[in-house]
């Protein structure tokens, strides 16, 4: 056939020119051509020459810089513009196959426009991205032109009385219109810049954010094209393949999508409720309006696009039909186009009616519709964090503000908190997230059951009746899920609970030999977990067989009735194919229905939660202040606001706690009943707090403390002690104003800063002023009874936030004496301490907290008793050095609470308290005079002098366990490490190779694992791989049959026609064998679909009952050395978030993984099947997906563990605020900490925003790839049926089939991205597992050590050398000693002497590998491990509860009687305290003994070791955090109560060894002295004397 531009038939009218040149179509066609000649000519030049040299002069992301007015219009407009081009060029083609030769004309000049659209907005990319638009001049009389041409080609047609039939008239007006539409975008450009007619070009500034070179995420900045592909995230994806991503890598969030411009976009929506009163709403429906008014536009668009995709989803079926069922025709013949002008028309039916158009159609349309859809998800994701980070500021804002009270009453725990932060705010994120699908679905499934109608007539209906009559099947199922998942829950956090007591308190069971009634007691919560994961993974596997079953059902009983309804029924290919995707479509948002609904639910309940919690008490004012929070770095300096007047000194209005629960006018009433501020007494001047007639109380009841009036003098040390539980804390915290104040006042005067310069209250003044009065009191230096350390480095949690001053920090560690134990730590002052970083003792933290007060430049230092857990000579280290050198010279006011009588000399005020009230207050002369009783009692305990310091003794500096534990930690440290650390490592060192080869082991995914999990589930696995591929086959033969089904119907209608029957079931063909093979395969793939589900889920239960059992009995009987080297927290997580990923998340990810790679696999089978020339194609195809999973996967998975690892600074953030919540507004540091936060929440908001984008990236090209597989499959079956007879029915199973491939292909790679980042739970855990076990055999059996051994408790140790590890030098030296039956002998020597290792050795927990010890004749090296430590007891420093009952605590065995229990109390002195408690042995004790003070916990440790009634007793300084009083009480118990028995004291002040029989002085892990202590005392050069007089 030969080709020609106006073809050359002889009788052509195609030359035609005698009714004038524009009346001849060919010519018309010509003229179009010249506009886009004329761009292409004029653009090429400037592309390819001018660029070189414009892109490196603008020094900003200049490539998203979009300049012009109109940018996304025009983007807009050009894809309409290239789709109509298409359609254009489309119909050309199809006319042209009437004609005998080719005509050019009908579809070369739209070829060339499609050429020339592309070219423009390429050209008009580069152009606003160099800014130069004067060259957009070539682009306007392109419009211009090509407006034109199209206008006369338009009124020519209409003239010539082509109408709307014709479809190339329709589509010459529409190019027309976008043409004009277009050219309007072009002027708009130049009325906007006026580059052009205009004397002065307008400047334009790029936006704020392109000019920070630090944000790096540019989807609000790109163009629509690279917003809709994700084209921007190419560089970004494929660089993670070189290095890993990190927090500098994604650099910054844009403004508009930062927690705080969020916030304040909330704060306003909050603002707009309020009540003209000024009171704001309460209830969950004020959250949700400030949520939509805030958060509502972005919602409607996502929606829209949802909207929009699911239409377009519909055009897979009907395209499907359409092909099908062009191709079945048996005669195509259309009736002739239409002559006119010489040339030939057709309508858009004919255009339509041809296959191949609608395969490129439906690739068209697959393209939109997967963009729509990615496009809806992304915005409701961005919407979704960006609320997120609002509700998360928001709550932090309000935890600023919260009651005291409120915390330590229990109303609100820290785990409660951490829940709204963690989960609620996540729910209201995933309700925006799934938002969208609650206005799509009905749409969904109104339009699929209609095109279902209209296919299959009334059996459609009942179809799709079956699917809804399951679907609240689906939504009961759901809502079992949601409940077993919530018990679930429940027991798992019980389960950690005691797995974290059983882990903090190892030391302790292992000494007790309780390790296996706590390893019992979590096995059994664990056991009531698993039950509850049975039922969670039952309804899993029905969700999962529902969700495969439903469809099959649905088609079966569809085809069922629509066979046996009507004889003549239409079951062609085209019907049946296009009905089974209908059907795919239609169970997709039923499925989603059920977790939608949840999702639902779950939003409802926490916006209840939420508004619970925004409507607790606040400390002071009620209003929320303005959030005055810094967008720059937090070092702003602000000058203190306080009135000059008073030299320099006011008064503030009284501290008052508001309490809703009253009506604020009893407040007012009180306040003017109190005759508001007293004047100003005499000598207030040198008063820097006081309280006056103060009534205090943490809850509503009586208060804690009353009547109380005391003064605390400017400058001066006040020292407040009194015993136990006699309220000193509690009048700190009142002075501070965290207490409730029942009525009396608190005045504060306050000096100007010691250094304004450097320090000031962060507060700036309009926070101040927004406060109230209470807010004037400047910023105090509190270090808390129980130490707050940041997780940070050690000096950040010293100089906390302050400038780094060296002298003074020199000398603040040198007054706490931290010198030491810095050199210790791996990085000295920089190692990371706090919850996630090295696990300090007691002490340690005790003198970090002191430290950071001493170096705060505050006028105000409150130190609440900060020689708790320090030993003597720590204690009189920092009291000499810290309180009264550094802080005497320089003139700070100092309260302190302390036990140690000792230093009450040093003080210039005296506050003695008891029971909640003032005991008495002056100075200590002034009470001799006025109380003498009380000072002789305080004279008798104060057992020394002051001043009488050996130097020698001061240098020794802490207690033997805490050093040596942290360097023992140091050593294994760098033993023993994980094959994670060793890894990360890797990654870190800087040489080439090592880091490419780290790189290379990213890329790879981890089989390993992938075996150890598998492995674990035993004989369930060949059942696993069996059923799923048996399923997908079977599934693959329904569908086959039913082509083959399909395909005979129409023949046999054929042969119908061909012997002149009515119906084909006159000619003898019958539906019924073939609709009975169709059903029986349909019920054995429902069958197997409940197969396989349930296999599943038994398989991931199966191995999560092994890892978690292997796991823990591996824990408990690792060796100490486990737990003094590795972060408690590192071993608490692998029991918490990667059993939880074990437990609930591998199962499933395996099971989606499996079912969309076997779908995957069967699809391209069947499609290659269909036609094998789809093979060639499949090759391009593989290799591009293959390099697009390889990227993502890598890129994901470090975006994945980035935003996990930045949600843990975040959450940690906010337990360490609520957990410091008096020390941080004592400092007045509010704002510093909200900044803080702001960061937080940015960093992981913008790791998930680019996790997001990363997913949303793979997604669309895999949707692409799956466009283009569908084209080809399409295009290849087309041919092969039109040529060589391919059956229909199988051409239908194809196009099917095509569409499936798809969907499956993005879950494929997205579920092996997650099963990668899961696996890595199971590495972990398989890390630990490695672990050797303490060796609890002996060479004896338990049974052969007698009953009550030991009996008389006699001790001999000979040559005992012990070490703490095989790689360490002994800690014991070939030490010998004889302790007879019931002596009580005393250890002492400087820290590091071996006296602790010594107490160990008894237990085995330390290596003794030269020597032995022999108690009552039996070598202890022989027993069980088991009988041994179950047959002494041993009081630790730090004092261990649990939680659970006081019976509990003292005898977790259940061996001791009621009797033997009140007894042990008693001699404990806690008698009288259990027995005001209510349950009495019953009561309960809080996790960690928090209900009880730290002297109080050292008793119940006192208490329990006595119920033991073993003949030996080791107490390690067990008395440091007693008082002297209950100290002295106490020696004199274990004098008489264990006068019978062997008691081994390690001591920690020398006075209380005095009465002992025997004393042994150690010095670096040998015996130096070893006699009575008052043979010790009188030889002059002894080392016990020398001690003794020390501790005087």
């Amino acid at each position: 056939m030969s080709l020609a531009f106006c073809g050359n038939e002889n009788n052509s009218l195609a030359y035609n020119v005698d009714r004038g040149v524009l009346n001849n179509g060919c010519f018309l066609d010509a003229l179009n051509v010249v506009p886009h000649i004329f761009l292409l000519f004029i653009t090429f030049p400037i592309l390819f020459i001018g660029w070189g040299s414009q892109s490196s002069k603008v020094h900003i992301h200049h490539s998203t810089w979009l300049h012009f007015p109109g940018h996304n219009l025009r983007w807009l407009l050009t894809f309409i513009l290239l789709f109509v081009l298409v359609c254009e060029i489309a119909e050309g083609i199809v006319s042209d196959g009437f004609t005998q030769s080719h005509h050019l004309h009908l579809y070369m000049p739209a070829g060339l426009a499609f050429m020339a659209g592309i070219t423009s907005i390429i050209y008009y990319h580069n152009i606003e991205t160099s800014n130069f638009p004067k060259l957009l001049l070539a682009l306007l009389f392109y419009w211009v032109l090509a407006f034109l041409m199209k206008t006369i080609k338009f009124a020519k047609y209409t003239e010539h009385s082509v109408g709307l039939r014709q479809l190339r008239y329709c589509i010459t007006g529409l190019l027309a219109l976008l043409y004009g539409l277009l050219l309007a975008v072009e002027i708009n450009v130049i009325l906007g810049r006026r580059y052009l007619c205009f004397t002065e070009a307008t400047e334009v500034k790029p936006p704020e954010d392109l000019q920070d070179l630090g944000v790096r995420f540019l989807q609000p900045f790109v163009n629509l094209l690279s917003k809709a592909t994700y084209w921007w995230m190419n560089t970004f994806i494929t660089a993670a393949h070189r290095r890993p991503i990190d927090l500098k890598v994604i650099g910054k969030l844009p403004i508009a999508m930062r927690a705080l411009t969020n916030y304040l976009k909330l704060r306003k929506a909050f603002e707009s409720q309020r009540r003209p009163l000024g009171s704001m709403p309460q209830g969950p429906k004020w959250i949700w309006r400030a949520l939509r008014q805030a958060f509502g536009r972005p919602l409607i668009i996502s929606i829209t696009f949802r909207f929009l995709a699911d239409l377009l989803g519909f055009a897979g079926p009907l395209c499907i039909s359409g092909i099908v069922h062009h191709i079945s025709k048996d005669n195509r013949t259309i009736q002739p186009p239409i002559k006119l002008l010489g040339v030939y028309f057709i309508s858009s039916q004919e255009f339509l009616a041809n296959a191949y158009v609608l395969a490129v159609l439906l690739f068209f349309a697959l393209i939109l519709q997967r963009t729509f859809l990615q496009a809806s998800y992304y915005v409701a994701i961005e919407t979704g964090i960006n609320l997120r980070g609002a509700i998360q500021t928001k709550i932090y804002n309000k935890i600023m503000r919260l009651c005291t009270s409120n915390m330590s009453m229990g109303e609100l725990t820290v785990g409660q908190i951490c829940n709204l932060v963690a989960i609620d705010t996540n729910q209201l994120m995933w309700f925006f997230f799934l938002c969208p699908n609650l206005w799509a679905m009905p749409v969904q499934i109104i339009v699929g059951v209609i095109l279902l109608y209209y296919l299959l007539g009334i059996s459609a209906l009942i179809g799709a009746t079956v699917i809804a009559v399951l679907a609240p099947v689906q939504y009961f199922v759901a809502t079992k899920l949601s409940q077993a998942q919530k018990s679930t829950l429940e027991y798992s956090s019980e389960r950690l609970k005691k797995t974290n007591e059983l882990l903090r308190g190892i030391k302790l069971l292992k000494l007790y030999a309780w390790e296996h009634i706590f390893c019992h007691s979590v096995e059994e919560t664990r056991g009531k977990e698993l039950t509850s994961l049975q039922t969670f993974a039952l309804y899993t596997s029905i969700s999962i067989f529902m969700n495969a079953a439903i469809p099959i059902a649905a088609v079966l009983t569809t085809f069922v009735v629509h066979v046996h309804i009507s004889e003549e029924a239409d079951l062609s290919p085209a019907v049946a194919f296009a009905s089974l995707s209908l059907f795919h479509i239609l169970v997709t948002p039923l499925f989603l229905l059920s977790s939608v609904v949840r999702s639902t639910v779950k939003a409802l309940v926490s916006a209840q939660k939420l508004s619970e919690f925004f409507s607790s008490d606040e400390i002071g004012d009620e209003q929320e202040p303005n959030a005055t929070m810094p967008t720059g770095p937090s070092n702003h300096k602000t000058i203190p606001s306080c009135p000059r007047n008073h030299n320099n000194k006011y008064q503030a209005v009284p501290l008052k706690v508001v309490n809703r629960k009253r009506h604020p006018r009893d407040d007012w009433n009180n306040y003017s009943h109190e005759g508001g501020n007293p004047p100003p007494q005499e000598g207030d001047q040198d008063l820097c707090i006081r309280i006056t007639s103060g009534y205090f109380t943490w809850t509503d009841g009586t208060p804690t403390l009353s009547n109380i009036n005391i003064k605390v003098p400017f400058g001066q040390l006040t020292m407040i002690v009194g015993q136990v539980g006699c309220g000193k804390s509690s009048l700190l915290l009142a002075a501070l104003g965290e207490m409730q104040r029942v009525s009396g006042t608190v005045t504060w005067n306050i000096l100007p800063s010691l250094d304004s310069e450097g320090d000031d209250s962060p507060t700036s003044d309009k926070d101040a002023a927004d406060d109230g009065d209470i807010e004037k009191r400047g910023s105090v230096a509190y270090a808390s009874q129980k130490p707050w350390l940041l997780n940070a480095t050690l000096v950040e949690n010293i100089t906390f936030e302050m400038p780094m001053i060296k002298p003074r920090y020199k000398a603040v560690i040198e007054a706490c004496s931290l010198q030491p134990d810095i050199d210790i730590l791996p990085q000295g002052d920089q190692t990371e301490i706090g919850e996630r970083g090295i696990i300090l003792s007691g002490g340690q933290r005790q003198r970090i907290g002191v430290a950071r007060a001493l170096y705060q430049q505050t006028n105000v230092v409150l130190l609440d008793d900060p020689f708790s857990a320090l030993d003597i000579h720590l204690s009189d280290h920092l009291m000499q050095e810290g309180i009264c050198k550094l802080l005497r010279e320089e003139k700070r006011t100092v309260v302190l609470v302390t036990h140690k009588l000792q230093y009450l000399p040093h003080a210039d005020w005296i506050i003695a308290m008891k029971d909640g009230t003032i005991q008495t207050e002056g100075t200590l002369k002034d009470i001799q005079n006025s109380d003498p009783k009380l000072f002789e009692q305080w004279k008798t305990l104060m057992h020394r002098q002051d001043g009488e310091f050996e130097k020698e003794t001061v240098a020794e500096s802490m207690t033997v366990l805490e050093r040596k534990n942290l360097r023992r930690a140091m050593y294994s440290k760098e033993a023993a490490k994980t094959e994670e650390e060793h890894e990360e490592e890797s990654v870190e060192s800087e040489e080439d190779d090592s880091l490419s080869q780290a790189m290379r082991h990213r890329t790879t995914i981890p089989w390993r694992s992938c075996g150890v999990y598998l492995s674990s589930a035993g004989l369930l696995l060949p059942l696993l791989l069996l059923s799923q591929l048996f399923k997908h086959t079977l599934m693959v033969a329904i569908d086959y049959w039913l082509a083959h089904w399909t395909s005979h119907v129409i023949t046999a209608k054929m042969d119908a026609t061909g012997r002149n029957c009515t119906v084909a079931q006159e000619c003898g063909f019958s539906h019924s064998w073939y609709l009975s093979v169709f059903s029986v395969l349909c019920c054995l793939g429902i069958v197997l679909c409940l197969v396989t589900s349930v296999a599943v889920e038994w398989t991931g239960l199966r191995v999560a009952k092994e890892l978690h059992h292997n796991l823990l009995s591996k824990i408990i009987l690792a060796p100490m050395r486990l737990f003094e080297t590795t972060p408690l927290g590192n071993i608490l997580n692998r029991f918490s978030s990667d059993t939880n990923t074990i437990d609930q998340h591998i199962p499933a990810t395996l099971e989606c993984l499996s079912r969309s790679t076997l779908l995957c696999v069967s699809a391209l089978g069947v499609i290659s099947y269909v036609t094998p020339v789809f093979l060639i194609a499949l090759v391009p195809l593989a290799i591009a997906c293959y390099f697009i999973q390889k990227y993502f996967r890598v890129a994901s998975r470090d975006l994945q563990q980035l935003e996990d690892s930045t949600q843990l600074p975040l959450l940690s953030h906010f337990s360490e605020t609520v957990e410091g919540l008096t020390t941080i507004r004592a400092f007045r540091y509010e704002s510093r900490f909200r900044q803080r936060l702001l960061e937080y929440t940015d960093a992981n908001n913008i790791a998930s925003l680019f996790l997001t984008a990363a997913n949303r990236w793979l997604e669309v090209r895999m949707e692409y790839v799956g466009a283009c597989v569908v084209l080809i499959a399409a295009v290849a079956s087309i041919s092969n049926s039109l040529y060589n007879h391919l059956s229909t029915g199988l051409v239908g199973l194809g196009l099917t089939y095509a569409l499936m491939v798809s969907n499956y292909l993005n879950w494929m790679v997205r579920n092996l991205a997650d099963m990668e980042v899961q696996l890595g739970s199971v590495k972990r855990i398989n890390g630990l597992l490695k672990t050797e076990p303490e060796n609890y055999e002996g060479l004896m059996a338990a049974s052969q050590v007698p009953d009550g051994w030991p009996r008389q408790g006699e001790i001999q140790i000979q040559n005992l050398s012990v070490r703490y590890d095989t790689t360490l030098k002994p800690v014991l030296k070939q030490v010998n000693a004889h302790i007879s039956p019931g002596q009580k002998v005393g250890i002492c020597g400087r820290t590091g002497s071996g006296k602790s290792s010594f107490s160990l050795a008894f237990f085995r927990m330390v290596d003794m590998f030269e020597g032995r010890i022999i108690i009552d004749d039996i070598d202890i090296a022989k027993l069980p491990l088991q009988t041994l430590r179950s047959r002494f007891s041993i009081i630790l420093q730090d004092p261990i509860l649990f939680s659970g009952t006081i019976r509990f605590n003292l005898d977790p065995e259940m061996k001791a009687t009621d009797d033997m229990l009140w007894e042990a109390l008693e001699i404990a002195q806690l008698k009288p305290v259990v027995k005001t408690l209510t349950g009495g042995l019953d009561a309960m004790v809080t996790e960690g003994g928090e209900n009880f003070s730290q002297g109080q916990r050292q008793l119940f440790c006192l208490a329990r070791a006595f119920a033991r009634k073993s003949s030996i007793l080791i107490m390690d300084e067990a008395t440091a955090s007693i008082d002297m009083a209950t100290e002295s009480i106490l020696q004199k118990v274990v004098m008489t109560a264990f006068a019978d028995r062997t008691v081994v004291t390690i001591a920690h002040r020398v006075h209380t060894i005095l009465n002992a029989d025997l004393v042994i002085v150690m010095k670096r892990g040998i015996i130096l002295e070893y006699d009575r202590p008052q043979a010790l005392l009188e030889k002059e050069d002894s080392v016990f004397a020398a001690f003794v007089k020390a501790d005087k």
